[in-house]
């Protein structure tokens, strides 16, 4: 019992106090200022930033497709449309995952029918909880094409190379 009190103490003081790192944990483990438990009146906050606040000198979107990143590994295209669902006609929500395993990679797409459907689902979500990781939302980047690979000059017709090494080694 003596251990338990130690360590809720102990983790009080590291996780209240008034550090930046401290305040997206502050609301689950931080107790009331009566010192008699856990605080269960105040609702955990549902952005890093602790107040809902605006982030400043957000660029303006040119178009209706969002880039989500820090997904969970778990996170699903349904549970991707279902977060973003609420904030207007969603076309596309697609988790990127990898080939081999069928895991998330951790991020994802969503696209609206309109930019101003995605402005609100931008400023809704961004730096939000889903699945219990913090998401940041962000305008989609177009694809850049990939370079075309070039073409070995000392290779011969059959696809192998030659071995450019003089003399032996060893």
């Amino acid at each position: 019992m003596a251990l338990s009190a130690f360590s809720s103490a102990l983790l009080r003081r590291l996780v209240c106090n008034s550090t930046p790192a401290a305040s997206v944990f502050r609301a689950t483990f931080c107790f009331s200022s009566s010192g008699s438990g856990p605080s269960h009146t105040a609702p955990p906050p549902s952005s890093i930033f602790g107040d809902d606040a605006e982030v400043a000198n957000v660029p303006p979107l040119t178009t209706p497709k969002l880039f989500v990143s820090g997904l969970s590994r778990l996170t699903t295209d349904e549970k991707l449309q279902g977060a973003f669902a609420p904030f207007g006609r969603l076309l596309e929500a697609k988790v990127v995952t990898d080939r081999v395993s069928g895991r998330s990679k951790g991020f994802g797409f969503v696209r609206y029918a309109t930019i101003e459907e995605a402005e609100k689902a931008r400023q809704e979500m961004n730096a939000k909880f889903l699945d219990g990781w913090v998401i940041f939302v962000d305008p989609a980047k177009p694809r850049q094409p990939k370079p075309a690979p070039q073409q070995d000059t000392h290779s011969s017709h059959a696809g192998f190379t030659t071995n450019k090494t003089v003399g032996w080694c060893g």
